[in-house]
């Protein structure tokens, strides 16, 4: 059998205009009148799961969507940045930053690594492996976690993947292996 796993960041918030670490936010009205406004094609699921933040489970109301909330779906803890625009981050703590963007297993924040993101999100994917086709409403970082995880790639490639909000990421796995059918795919255009 071939399953289906089709990941949707969740709709843009402040802090992804801001360039800032988020905190637990909810999209911004702009996104959910765009969200709403979509010609949506969202396939039908056996399973909706749903990141526990706010801005994910706003999302997947707003796409009609009664996602379950998954904790194996959160977004990367980031720790003391929690809330805190990027550049301050870097001019404060260049030395910090940048060991976070290019080594994986480094948590300057006190919050989680890149390493240890791609593998919560590895084993809540297996779990999905034997279901038909799973829906997961979630977070840019999870999404790309995911796909680094799925491609089996080094996990300096993470920051490699440019998910944009409200997108649509398709995976598949079939005799043990995970495919990419689709990467930061509108919604609006996407087939069942």
């Amino acid at each position: 059998m071939t399953s289906r796993l089709s990941f949707i960041s969740h709709a843009g918030t402040e802090a992804q205009r801001h360039a800032a670490f988020p905190l637990d936010e909810p999209i911004t009205e702009r996104e959910q009148v765009r969200i709403a406004g979509l010609d949506r094609n969202i396939p039908k699921a056996e399973r909706v799961w749903s990141a526990p933040e706010q801005r994910a489970q706003q999302t997947c109301r707003i796409l009609g969507l009664s996602g379950m909330p998954a904790e194996e779906l959160r977004d990367c803890d980031y720790g003391t940045w929690k809330g805190r625009r990027m550049e301050d981050v870097q001019s404060e703590d260049p030395h910090g930053f940048i060991d976070w963007l290019t080594v994986p297993d480094s948590a300057p924040h006190g919050g989680e690594s890149v390493e240890r993101l791609v593998g919560r999100v590895g084993a809540w994917m297996n779990e999905q492996s034997d279901v038909r086709h799973t829906i997961a409403v979630t977070h840019p970082a999870v999404v790309r976690a995911a796909i680094v995880y799925a491609l089996r790639l080094p996990l300096q490639n993470f920051w490699r993947f440019d998910i944009a909000p409200a997108t649509l990421t398709d995976l598949r796995f079939s005799r043990d292996l995970w495919t990419v059918r689709c990467s930061g795919c509108s919604i609006s255009t996407v087939s069942t």
